[in-house]
């Protein structure tokens, strides 16, 4: 029997506020334990907890983002269960009245074909603390740092087929928070992180097969290795006359398996009810003019410009759109003249190593992008050679100064002079005439030979495509 998989995801998605969904604690990454964390987030008596405005236009960002209904109100419940990093015994989440409703995201699936994944619901929750289960043996520290930390927990239709598939959708999801402004996508931080609940069925039926949850996956590598491993042991299960529990399951990483972690919780479980210490939440029209107003142009739409309007390969736009910054950076360089193609091909190629090798990202490269269009310039006016305006990058890059007198006083500038590279390329024929004979009898790589011959002698100054036509002449080379 051949069975298909039906997965979808729950994707927490941490905002980047400054402070907590309910208290003025700091969210900052890396803190010592335990040193950001406030009454209201520990559940001392007599505390009440204050929504951040701010979380709230994240939230309705993103909503607007995926065209989805927006609540007029909603509503925070108590998520009630025990746990050592849940110092209240519940957490405030939304269940009956969240503040997004049903959405699509719009992703082109691994095969190459767009594909429109519903969105079920977005709603807002506080984070809960973390057990540390390494620093001491034979005990479990608590670390209650992140508890109060504000989430957007996005919940998608179960539109995904393949482990592949729900792989590019939780990356998808990661291009458009950044995007967004409203999460860092730092995963090794646990910025996003993702539960995966999959079940199979027999191929053509309509009918759900019962599913398991993957709990805590912060990888686009581990979303598809964990299903790909869940959805062969679903399928071992149920060819072996055996039935899939439902339950929740752990990732293992190192042993490449998704293990039992406990039973799966109902709803009913976590005895839901109105958190009574929060007022619902009216939407004004005001604050969705708010954060319509701070709404950018989505992933899909840049890559469709980049690609119609600019020229772009698909590859290149996808490069360059899907991080914002880099985005920010190529837009602000076409904006002061630079051609869209050789500016992308620069930033893919120089720009992109020259960072790796620093250890730093685009927000922090000191050649800024009107410098950069300057560059691709006098590359295309022919002032200097693509090699040379490397050297003048990296000057940029660890000196600073003007471009014009790094390229005077480094010597870049290409040979003007026609009549002499004329000479040049004729004498550098004349004395190679056993390549020329090999050549001319149909051995046509070596006419980079000869350019390379040429490019010696004139120390790089010469316009590569200046020494091609003029080889090619001399030599008779078509």
């Amino acid at each position: 029997m051949q069975f298909e998989s039906v997965i979808g995801l729950e994707i927490h998605v941490q905002l980047a506020t400054a402070s907590k969904i309910f208290s003025g604690a700091a969210t900052a990454y890396g803190a010592d334990p335990n040193t950001q964390a406030c009454p209201v987030d520990l559940g001392l008596p007599g505390v009440l907890p204050v929504l951040n405005r701010e979380a709230v236009r994240m939230a309705l960002t993103f909503g607007l983002a995926i065209e989805g209904e927006i609540a007029p109100t909603c509503r925070f419940d108590r998520k009630n269960y025990f746990y050592p990093d849940l110092p209240k015994g519940y957490q405030i989440s939304q269940f009956e009245q969240p503040i997004v409703g049903p959405g699509t995201v719009a992703m082109d699936s691994p095969n190459g074909k767009p594909r429109t994944i519903g969105i079920t619901r977005a709603h807002l929750e506080e984070d809960a603390g973390k057990s540390i289960h390494d620093a001491f043996a034979g005990l479990t520290g608590v670390d209650l740092n992140r508890a109060g930390t504000p989430l957007l927990e996005v919940v998608s239709d179960p539109d995904l087929r393949t482990p592949e598939e729900a792989a590019a959708f939780f990356r998808e999801m990661h291009v458009l928070v950044r995007t967004l402004r409203i999460c860092d996508g730092n995963l090794n931080e646990g910025s996003m992180r993702c539960d995966a609940n999959v079940s199979v069925r027999p191929v053509g039926a309509s009918e759900l097969g019962e599913r398991t949850e993957i709990k805590n996956l912060n990888s686009f590598r581990f979303v598809e290795r964990a299903l790909r491993h869940e959805i062969e042991r679903q399928i071992d299960v149920l060819e072996s006359g055996g039935r899939v529990e439902r339950e929740t399951r752990l990732y293992d990483a190192e042993r490449d398996e998704t293990r039992p972690m406990r039973g799966k919780e109902l709803s009913d479980d976590y005895r839901y009810f109105p958190d009574p210490d929060l007022l619902p939440v009216r939407i004004t029209q005001a604050l969705l003019d708010e954060a319509r107003a701070q709404l950018p142009e989505l992933p899909w739409v840049k890559r469709a410009r980049y690609a119609g309007v600019l020229g772009l390969s698909r590859y290149a736009a996808r490069a360059i759109a899907d991080d914002p910054d880099t985005a920010a950076y190529f837009d602000a360089a076409v904006a002061a003249g630079a051609d869209a193609r050789p500016a992308a091909n620069w930033i893919m190629d120089h720009v992109a190593a020259t960072l790796n090798r620093q250890d730093t990202d685009i927000t922090q490269c000191p050649v800024s992008p009107a410098q950069m269009a300057q560059l691709i310039g006098h590359i295309e006016a022919g002032t200097v050679s693509n090699t040379a305006a490397k050297t003048v990058f990296d000057a940029l890059w660890t000196e600073g100064g003007d471009i014009e007198t790094i390229i005077d006083a480094k010597g870049l500038r290409q040979m003007r002079d026609t009549g002499e590279l004329a000479r040049i390329v004729a004498r550098i024929v004349d004395e190679h005439p056993e390549q020329v004979a090999e050549l001319r009898a149909g051995k046509t790589r070596l006419l980079g030979f000869f350019v390379g011959q040429v490019m010696r002698e004139t120390r790089g100054k010469a316009d590569p495509r200046q020494v091609n036509a003029l080889l090619k002449e001399a030599l008779g080379a078509p």
